[in-house]
């Protein structure tokens, strides 16, 4: 779902090591002018938005605005889905997949996510939140696949990936529904924009079907 706007897919990292430097350098080149929102769900960490202010300030020189979604009822209040309309850029921080999609599920603050990627804003979401959304995820409950946010249409996204080690996402591609596999190592991004073009920072790999090979994307990638 990226109309006229980019989705940006990380992998995992830690900021504060620079591990996600160009990943981030390749998404905030592509947000307009104005201030990036964070959105904490993932985690519930209060500190985690505090950290990432002072990352995108001192790197990118780029303010940084905490939209307060920590809970259920807190994606349905109007103010919040205002804070996401207003930014450039919203940022999904990392944390547990499961707590991300419980918490944004059929909120005006997904609605707002949507219509950012449709109207030519950016939103960009690393590690577990990443995986959320995908059309699938492997949730914690049992291990079992779920829909995801929808927000990477026909994609099932496994972060932190290991290419030697591909049978979660194997295993994901073979759900109905999930369409092409992602695998985004730590420190990578997949960027997906207008027109079904797709960016690759650093090493991301497809998977077409369960059984097929793993196929690198390099630079960008037309109508992947």
């Amino acid at each position: 779902m990226s109309a006229g706007g980019w989705l940006a897919l990380l992998g995992g990292g830690e900021f504060t090591f620079g591990e996600t430097l160009e990943a981030d350098r390749a998404w905030i080149e592509k947000a307009g002018g104005g201030t990036i929102g964070f959105l904490p769900a993932a985690s519930g960490s209060l500190d985690y938005g505090r950290h990432f202010e002072s990352y995108l300030g001192e790197q990118f020189g780029r303010a940084v605005e905490l939209v307060p979604v920590y809970r259920p009822r807190d994606a349905r209040r109007v103010r919040n889905a205002e804070r996401v309309r207003a930014c450039a850029a919203v940022y999904l921080g990392g944390g547990i997949a499961d707590q991300l999609v419980d918490t944004l599920a059929d909120s005006p603050v997904l609605d707002e996510l949507r219509d950012k990627l449709r109207s030519g804003g950016v939103v960009a979401a690393i590690g577990a939140a990443a995986q959320a959304c995908g059309s699938v995820y492997r949730t914690l409950r049992g291990g079992r696949a779920e829909a995801g946010l929808g927000l990477a249409t026909e994609l099932a996204v496994e972060p932190n990936f290991d290419p030697g080690h591909d049978r979660r996402l194997r295993q994901l591609v073979g759900i109905p529904g999930a369409g092409r596999g992602i695998g985004i190592p730590a420190g990578c991004a997949l960027l997906v924009g207008p027109g079904g073009v797709f960016e690759a920072v650093g090493d991301v790999f497809a998977l077409g079907a369960a059984d097929a090979d793993l196929v690198p994307l390099v630079g960008l990638v037309r109508g992947a």
